[in-house]
């Protein structure tokens, strides 16, 4: 069993380290994607004078990439923080400054290192939690989504916190380089009295909801919807793209830098 990386998330956070590690995943992103880009109408508006937990389902990888690269864009005036798997944390000390916590995921404890964690974080309205709340990677189109219990435990025992459901997607449009798709759903609340059991299907029904919306949009492959938050790295590569630069030469022509037309880029 993995020692336990035992800090104050709060303490430990680094508003520099955060800055620097943002760049680099925006740079990270535009350099592996064709374009991240976020549904319209994008995040919707939230109370200031409340905590934010953005919960979302896990396809990949690059989720927590994302999370450190938009969040100051789409949260300019809160502090945001987020769990690990505390083996993960115990290998990268670093990420300590990122405002991230460690949780033991191979052991019953792990729920009890979530919700004191997460407590703390979300004792002030300027911070946000973001988290996976499937827990493990899942295909994107899975169902059910087969939340773990956390977030709903978490909102019956935080008062006045506010949940936003997010969707993320990285499918393959036209180009060699996939699209990092995002949707936000509509804010969540506990009602007076509203326990985990509860709010356990109210949270997985609504970011069902919002993934099924955003999984439309992919299958559609059109940018029009979306706003583009980075914009990636173009040009095709291969034969293909050989072939495209040397006939464009010939005919004294700039090659096509994409597959798709110029109005959907």
């Amino acid at each position: 069993m993995s020692r336990q990386v035992e800090h104050d998330p709060i303490a430990a956070r680094s508003p520099a380290a955060c800055r620097f590690f943002s760049g680099v995943m925006r740079r990270q992103l535009a350099a592996n994607f064709r374009a991240v880009r976020l549904a319209r109408p994008g995040l919707p508006d939230l109370p200031v004078d409340r905590p934010v937990m953005i919960y979302t389902n896990h396809p990949s990888w690059w989720d927590p990439a994302v999370f450190i690269a938009l969040h100051p864009r789409l949260f300019p005036g809160r502090q945001g923080y987020g769990p690990i798997d505390a083996a993960m944390l115990e290998r990268y000390r670093f990420m300590t400054k990122l405002g991230v916590f460690g949780i033991r995921t191979e052991d019953a404890r792990g729920a009890v290192d979530f919700l004191r964690h997460a407590l703390r974080v979300t004792e002030a309205a300027n911070r946000v939690l973001w988290m996976t709340a499937q827990g493990r990677f899942a295909d994107a189109r899975l169902r059910p989504l087969a939340l773990r219990p956390g977030a709903a435990h978490l909102m019956a025992r935080r008062a006045g916190l506010v949940a936003v459901p997010l969707a993320l997607e990285y499918p393959y449009w036209s180009e060699k380089r996939p699209e990092a798709l995002l949707r936000f759903g509509a804010p969540i609340e506990a009602a007076p009295g509203e326990g985990a059991a509860d709010l356990a299907p109210r949270l997985e029904a609504a970011l069902t909801e919002t993934a099924d919306a955003l999984a439309e949009l992919a299958i559609a492959r059109d940018p029009a919807p979306f706003d583009t938050l980075i914009s990636g790295a173009r040009g095709k590569g291969g034969v293909y793209g050989l072939w495209q630069r040397l006939r464009s030469a010939a005919a004294g022509q700039h090659p096509a830098k994409d597959h798709a037309p110029k109005e959907q880029l």
